[in-house]
């Protein structure tokens, strides 16, 4: 194995580093577009910002009603606002991967419950590529492919480029046209 940080001839040796990490979460898959981390990081902010105003109400309540200390309920919600911010959007976003094959899609994805679906070309029934606000902000995708079945016959692929869940849809809908030939 060669050392990645001695090489001159590798200008980034800690993102090829942090590359490899990646790969190995995600079984060398390919992993979602880098600002999807990012993306993530915001929806947790907006959630953990909606937990510290729902503890400051309860704290609010319990200091008036029971004349509780203050702190009691605001400082461990603070705590888990920290963690929701800073910690799980890497572990979520290292925990996704996909590979696109010949004849198949395959998405890996889950933190705590890993969850590994293949979805063959010729189940597939149609595609979506989808944007919300704040993806458009950061040129993200989700590609929604619909499966003939009723169990798990929705696979999404968020954290795409714009411009790779078209192709990819472009892509699919190719073997869908062959197979139907």
């Amino acid at each position: 194995m060669t050392n990645l940080a001695s090489n001159p001839s590798n200008p980034e040796p800690m993102a090829a580093v942090q590359d490899d990490q990646l790969h190995s979460y995600n079984q060398g898959l390919t992993p979602l577009h880098p600002p999807h981390k990012t993306l993530i990081r915001i929806r947790m902010a907006i959630r953990a910002l909606m937990l510290l105003i729902a503890a400051s109400v309860a704290e609010t309540a319990l200091y008036y009603n029971l004349q509780l200390t203050s702190g009691m309920v605001i400082g461990p919600a603070f705590l888990l606002a920290l963690a929701l911010v800073f910690l799980l959007p890497t572990r979520i976003y290292r925990r996704w991967g996909f590979d696109m094959g010949d004849e198949q899609l395959r998405v890996l994805r889950g933190f705590l419950w890993r969850t590994d679906t293949i979805v063959p070309f010729n189940r597939i029934q149609h595609i979506d590529v989808a944007q919300g606000p704040l993806q458009r902000l950061f040129d993200l995708s989700t590609l929604i492919v619909h499966t003939a079945g009723t169990h798990n016959s929705v696979v999404i692929l968020p954290g795409l480029a714009t411009a790779d869940a078209e192709a990819m849809r472009e892509t699919i809908k190719g073997h869908i046209r062959q197979d139907m030939i």
